[in-house]
């Protein structure tokens, strides 16, 4: 499933998917799911979680700047704190949205 439309509406994007659905994940919601390492962390080889100190977040950090396409597999929001290393999979950000 591919995002054919993304916007966003006030504090929320708005995805209409391939298939015709549409999905809608708050701003908030979108950059505390983010997925990047620095943020969820990275496991290493023997199933160990390593992370670094979770960091405060400010009202920047939910303003959305612009989304990038990458490749045909992933957006990548770029935050007005400057944060831009999540690679939101299609399906992880059609799961995010209906959870």
């Amino acid at each position: 499933m591919r995002p054919v439309d993304v916007q966003q509406i006030g504090g929320e994007l708005a995805i209409k998917w391939d298939d015709g659905s549409e999905s809608y994940v708050t701003l908030e919601r979108l950059r505390r799911e983010c997925p990047c390492a620095g943020c969820k962390g990275e496991v290493d080889v023997m199933g160990q979680l390593h992370k670094g100190p979770d960091q405060p977040l400010s009202p920047r950090s939910f303003k959305l700047q612009r989304i990038d396409h990458v490749g045909t597999y992933a957006l990548q929001p770029v935050w007005g704190d400057g944060h831009a290393t999540g690679l939101y999979t299609f399906d992880y950000l059609k799961a995010i949205s209906q959870s």
